[in-house]
């Protein structure tokens, strides 16, 4: 089959719905239109019919004991706001005290620094060169005041899993909440609640083959049961946790999607890792000044986060646009020009922090789409650095840190 460009490796700002789940949800656009709260005539029955399934679906892809404890919301960013910001103010009679790390996503991130305004205190925990928050470190920063740590379950840019178990077991020890944002995780690695501990958990169906626009949040009902106040209030759907019309064609198509990836994961996740290692190993092998971003082994098994020395990340996209489409970081900052402080929070110099290219594989990419994008990616970079002054003084051995760029 002809390639057709360009060539999507974007896969951790969103995915393709899978046909299936486009399948699945068409009837309840048109013929099966029920509110799912009108409890008084067979539309709203099938509705409600539909969207339990559906919790029941994604409640077995997470290892939720209790479909119940699934809320649905409008995405992944709604969900960890009504997480930080309900749990907030539920608790706030207890403490006024968050852990969270450097590298959340935007939505945890903001939403943080709302809460800072309004008299909460925040701790952002550093983490190490492979993008890895220290356990011990978390213990250390929690206090008498501490409500709620959130720790994400995989980095959205570098794709580094964190050790979710050992926070789980560290707050419970403590008794605090722990929620994980776990929007890159679900359907990409095992998720299982219980196992870990968690007692709030947000992810998206967008980023597992679902569509744009529903997303949910995982709400523990049993040891312990935790409560959390709504941000949006009128007519108390989801247990008065989240008021509002329930989309039932995009939670469909997200239990679809749910009921898909449990089925295929395992073997999905092997073909993903091997078709990105065989990009890594490419682009690698032929670019020199080349540095591999997060852990090398804890990581996702679509995610390739790479800093190329001496040429600009936007420079190497604009190289690539028309045949392949990439990022140099989080979609949620793509609309800044400010370096990656993910890959800042690693260590990394202000320079290599713009030269990172982040390629994230999906279902339906080839092998021979990732020839072609390391192929072409590994040229792009060499024509930059043909260009380069700076990489030609650093290939004749001049330290760059030693020169005066302007008289004094």
């Amino acid at each position: 089959m002809a390639l057709k460009f360009p060539i999507f490796m974007d896969a951790q700002s969103t995915t393709p719905c899978d046909p299936r789940v486009v399948e699945a949800m068409l009837p309840y656009f048109t013929e099966k239109f029920g509110h799912p709260a009108s409890r008084n005539h067979p539309f709203g029955w099938e509705a409600e019919g539909a969207v339990d399934a559906a919790r029941q679906k994604l409640a077995r892809l997470i290892g939720a004991r209790d479909p119940k404890e699934l809320v649905f919301t409008s995405g992944g960013t709604e969900a960890i706001n009504l997480a930080l910001k309900g749990a907030a103010e539920m608790y706030r009679e207890k403490g006024n005290h968050i852990v969270t790390t450097v590298i959340e996503q935007r939505a945890g991130l903001d939403t943080c620094k709302r809460l800072e305004r309004q008299g909460f205190e925040v701790t952002y925990l550093p983490v190490g060169p492979g993008g890895l928050v220290d356990v011990d470190e978390v213990r250390k920063a929690i206090t008498n005041k501490t409500i709620l740590v959130s720790v994400m379950f995989a980095n959205n840019e570098i794709g580094t899993l964190q050790d979710i178990a050992g926070l789980g077991r560290l707050a419970k020890e403590k008794g605090v909440i722990f929620h994980t944002d776990a929007t890159q995780a679900v359907g990409k690695v095992p998720v299982n609640v219980e196992a870990l501990g968690v007692d709030l958990l947000s992810c998206t169906a967008h980023l597992m083959y679902g569509p744009k626009g529903v997303g949910a949040l995982y709400v523990r009902r049993k040891g312990p049961r935790v409560r959390l106040a709504p941000m949006i209030d009128g007519g108390g759907h989801e247990r008065g946790m989240r008021s509002g019309t329930l989309p039932v064609p995009l939670i469909v198509g997200f239990g679809r999607a749910a009921e898909i990836c449990e089925e295929i994961m395992p073997e999905e996740s092997a073909r993903l890792a091997t078709l990105r290692d065989r990009l890594q190993d490419l682009i690698l092998s032929s670019v020199d000044e080349a540095f591999l971003n997060g852990d090398p082994e804890r990581r996702l098994p679509q995610n390739l986060n790479i800093s190329f020395a001496y040429v600009e990340g936007e420079s190497v996209l604009m190289g690539l646009n028309r045949e392949t489409a990439l990022s140099s970081g989080s979609a949620c900052t793509s609309a800044t020009l400010e370096p990656s402080y993910v890959i800042a929070a690693l260590g990394a110099s202000t320079e290599l922090a713009h030269s990172s290219i982040r390629f994230s594989l999906h279902r339906f990419n080839t092998e021979e789409e990732v020839e072609v994008v390391a192929k072409r990616t590994i040229e792009v970079v060499k024509r930059l650095r043909d260009m380069s002054p700076l990489y030609e003084l650093a290939k004749e051995g001049v330290d760059l840190k030693s020169i005066q760029w302007k008289a004094e």
